[in-house]
């Protein structure tokens, strides 16, 4: 994931109150690809598996309304009546 998806991720697992850490995969690099670790030390860190992280976001989506995977946006509208002759 980029850094972008990074930090919607990061909001995503506070949200739920899961402390994992969403890091740089080489911390030297933060442009480059990102993950899912069990803690911020890079040196002991262990990634989280994309099956596992998966499940969780799977899980965030069936409790959420729009999860159906539609999202339905207000609607305003017109009434335009035919001129009568």
């Amino acid at each position: 994931m980029d850094a972008e998806e990074a930090r919607q991720t990061d909001a995503k697992l506070r949200r739920m109150g899961i402390p994992w850490v969403v890091a740089p995969v080489d911390p030297e690099a933060p442009a480059g690809k990102w993950g899912v670790y069990d803690s911020a030390e890079p040196s002991t860190r262990k990634p989280i598996t994309p099956d596992v992280l998966g499940d969780v976001m799977a899980k965030l989506r069936a409790t959420r309304p729009e999860s159906s995977g539609k999202r339905q946006a207000p609607t305003r509208g017109f009434v335009l009546l035919s001129k009568q002759d």
